[in-house]
């Protein structure tokens, strides 16, 4: 199971990992990442992926309000995101973060001081990510194909709390709406529903 992608920019960059890992095409990054896109959304969402040396570049510039990072092929499993625009400098800065080499809770810890000191802006209304995974048995890297794989969605809300919304601040059952990090610039709320049945 690959790290969660709400740590994205979520967990996505190791050198010498890159280093010992073949790079799908960029067609094939294309198509992995538009995977946790709503349809009526993926033929024209923007694309980030890696060149040739893991480094993140922009795939294909699209024309919607939708962005969307490709699989990391240097982690297990796949996982695949989307989310709007307006997150994309919280996104990038993640990214900025782990191509410095920050991991884990150093790369938290930085993040939310950059945020006090305003290095980068959260959207002031509400904002979407959906993540798309599977756990490597059920990801064909070859051919592109994700069997029975797990979508679920985010919803950025800065500085919401359970008393704002009315959510609790855990799920009871699965797929019900929660709230994570409430009263922080990166509160959210999650919407997990169960993994799918294996066929």
């Amino acid at each position: 199971m690959k790290p969660s992608i709400l740590l994205l920019p979520f967990c996505l960059f190791v050198a010498p990992a890159i280093a010992q890992t073949v790079i799908p095409a960029p067609d094939m990054q294309v198509k992995l990442a538009v995977m946790a896109a709503p349809a009526d959304k993926k033929d024209a969402a923007t694309v980030i992926g890696f060149d040739s040396e893991g480094k993140y570049v922009t795939l294909r510039k699209g024309t919607n309000d939708l962005v969307c990072l490709t699989d990391d092929p240097t982690q297990k499993g796949f996982s695949a995101a989307c989310y709007h625009e307006s997150l994309e400098p919280f996104m990038a800065w993640g990214r900025t973060l782990k191509m410095a080499g920050k991991k884990g809770n150093d790369m938290n810890e930085q993040r939310d001081k950059d945020a006090k000191a305003r290095k980068f802006k959260m959207p002031k209304q509400p904002a979407t990510l959906f993540v798309f995974s599977a756990p490597a048995a059920r990801f064909d890297a070859t051919e592109g194909i994700v069997t029975n794989g797990n979508l679920r969605y985010v919803v950025y809300i800065a500085n919401a709390t359970a008393e704002s919304t009315g959510l609790p601040t855990k799920a009871e059952i699965p797929g019900m709406p929660w709230i994570m990090d409430g009263g922080t610039y990166r509160a959210h709320i999650m919407i997990t529903p169960p993994p799918p049945a294996a066929k």
